[in-house]
Formats: C-alpha cells, sequence, structure tokens
C-alpha cells in the first residue's frame, strides 16, 4: 500500500505485508440462517520514531467455500469501526492555540456519529481562529468572514467562502455558532477540511517563515562575530 498517512505522525509511507496483520472473526446467525464475519486490520507505521498502531473493524455477510474449509467476506461492509485512533484528526503543533485543536479534534471524532454537532465545534473553531489570528470580533461569524475577505489569499478566501455557502451551514451562517443544525457527514466534512487548511496556511505557515527568518538572522549575526576584529591588547 503506497501513500499511506500515519495518523500519529502524519508521515506518509509505503505499507508491506509485514506492516499489517487481519484477522476475522466468524460467527452465525441462526434467526437469519447466515454466517457474519468481523474483520479486524492492525497497521503498524513503519517509521521507528513512531510504530504505533491503526486498527479498523468491519463487519461483513460472509459464507464457506472448498468444501466448507475456506471463510470468504461477501460484498461491502455491513458497518465499519474505526478503533484506534478513534478518529482522522491530524497532529498539529502546540503552538496553535488549544482551544481551537480541542473543538477540531472532537469534530473530527464525532464527525460520522453526530455531523450536527461536528458541524457546531467547527464554527466554533473557525469563529475561534479569526478572532485569534486576526484580531477580528464582529456580531455574528458571517460579519467576521466579510471582515477578513481583503486580508487573506483570495484562494483561502473562495474556499471560506464556498464551504459557508453549503447546505444549512450557510443558512444558518448569521446566527449563533453553538446552534445546532442538521448536516450531512459530507457537510460536516467540509468544514474539517476547511479547518486543517486554516491552521496550515495561518498558524503553520506564520511560524515556518518567522523559523526562516530568525534563522536568517542568526546567520548574519554570526558572520558579524567572525568578520570583527581582535579587540586591542593591554598595555603592559
Amino acid at each position: 500500500m503506497a501513500g499511506w498517512t500515519c495518523p500519529y505522525c502524519n508521515r506518509v509511507a509505503t505499507i508491506i505485508d509485514d506492516n499489517v496483520t487481519s484477522e476475522i472473526l466468524r460467527f452465525r446467525n441462526e434467526v437469519k440462517d447466515c454466517w457474519l464475519g468481523l474483520n479486524v486490520v492492525v497497521t503498524t507505521c513503519p517509521n521507528h520514531e513512531c510504530g504505533e498502531h491503526t486498527i479498523n473493524a468491519a463487519l461483513h455477510n460472509g459464507d464457506w467455500f472448498n468444501m466448507g474449509s475456506e471463510f470468504r467476506l461477501q460484498g461491502r461492509a455491513l458497518e465499519k469501526w474505526r478503533l484506534r485512533p478513534q478518529s482522522t484528526a491530524r497532529p498539529f503543533p502546540d503552538y496553535i492555540p488549544a482551544p481551537l485543536r480541542e473543538d477540531y479534534e472532537e469534530a473530527c471524532r464525532i464527525r460520522d456519529l453526530s455531523p450536527k454537532a461536528s458541524a457546531t465545534l467547527s464554527r466554533r473553531c473557525l469563529q475561534g481562529m479569526i478572532r485569534d489570528f486576526w484580531n477580528v470580533k464582529e456580531r455574528t461569524l458571517f460579519d467576521e468572514i466579510n471582515a477578513i475577505r481583503d486580508k487573506i489569499d483570495p484562494a483561502i478566501w473562495q474556499a471560506i467562502d464556498a464551504v459557508r455557502s453549503i447546505g444549512n451551514i450557510g443558512a444558518h451562517m448569521e446566527k449563533d455558532i453553538n446552534l445546532v443544525i442538521d448536516v450531512d457527514p459530507d457537510e460536516a466534512q467540509a468544514l474539517i477540511q476547511l479547518i486543517e487548511v486554516l491552521f496550515e496556511e495561518w498558524y503553520i505557515a506564520r511560524k515556518t517563515r518567522a523559523d526562516h527568518l530568525a534563522s536568517i538572522v542568526a546567520i548574519a549575526e554570526a558572520k558579524k562575530e567572525q568578520k570583527a576584529p581582535p579587540p586591542p591588547e593591554k598595555a603592559a
């Protein structure tokens, strides 16, 4: 499996057979006269600095083949579970304010369980980000987004404007961010992806720029010290 991204260290890796363990728990449903199979897959990150386990499970219909000696799963999964980690939340650095990261992580964790609660957390995270990063505070999130339009990259504005216009998200954007609105999982995921982009484009980009500039200044200062003439010797 090429291009697998570890949810713990966020590194892209190629997964080989040695990194994956798969087991099927078989059981019979006597009432419906059928077999079911619970397939559990454990993937180990090949990065030696990480080595964390990702665990997923899926329930399938199943049946016996080859004179009853081989059990096979059939068709698409009836249900799926992400057991470890429990969400698709990406790890973000500590210099992003903790309340923003906490809202983002919880929004990811409950996206499938409760899309409307996930979307509420994402909207709160978006508002908190705008207020923290741009020092903007207006009556509603809708007004705050409009207030930063001329301050941000046009492509970023287009993404924000696109997300706030979809479905019930757009219909309730001018209301209290804590209002729980009914959205589908795709709409909740669009908000989560927007949060991830803004973390990258605002906080991480600012930190990377500051680090690069500090590195340049440090190099220049070191060169000055190398070229400075030695202090004059004191007279005996």
